[in-house]
């Protein structure tokens, strides 16, 4: 299999795009509302195309992949398992000590506003150096 090369902003964005209208069905769609959700989370968010087709949204450090497969939409989040507050979602791979995501069968519907709090989580630890709060309240 031939490796496609890494792409980040417009480039990746097409191939993304390519990618939501290649699958022509309910996943395509999910991952056309999970994308533009990401989107209105973070306006600044940077897509980027890795790892032999892969769509990635980054804000300073990775955010989110966003795979396609027969039964699923997924979304895995790089440091999942550090965003306490908003783990509602997740639900698949929660026993990583990192990666934590969240699975979308045929007909289901993600709350957006949780959502786009999940986004904001991740943006937030990744601008703050992705460092767990060592404070005590």
């Amino acid at each position: 299999m031939k490796s496609q090369p890494k792409a980040a902003g417009k480039a990746a964005s097409k191939l993304i795009s390519g990618r939501i209208a290649e699958l022509g069905d309910w996943r395509g769609d999910t991952l056309t509302r999970m994308r533009a959700l990401i989107r209105e989370a973070d306006p600044d968010v940077v897509e980027e195309w890795k790892w032999m087709g892969t769509p990635i949204w980054s804000h300073d450090g990775e955010i989110c992949t966003g795979e396609s497969y027969k039964s699923i939409a997924k979304l895995t989040f790089f440091k999942g398992a550090s965003l306490k507050g908003t783990a509602k979602l997740f639900n698949s791979s929660l026993d990583g000590n990192a990666r934590h995501a969240i699975d979308i069968h045929e007909g289901e519907e993600i709350d957006a506003n949780a959502f786009k709090a999940l986004i904001r989580a991740a943006v937030a630890l990744n601008t703050s150096g992705g460092k767990k709060s060592t404070k005590r309240k």
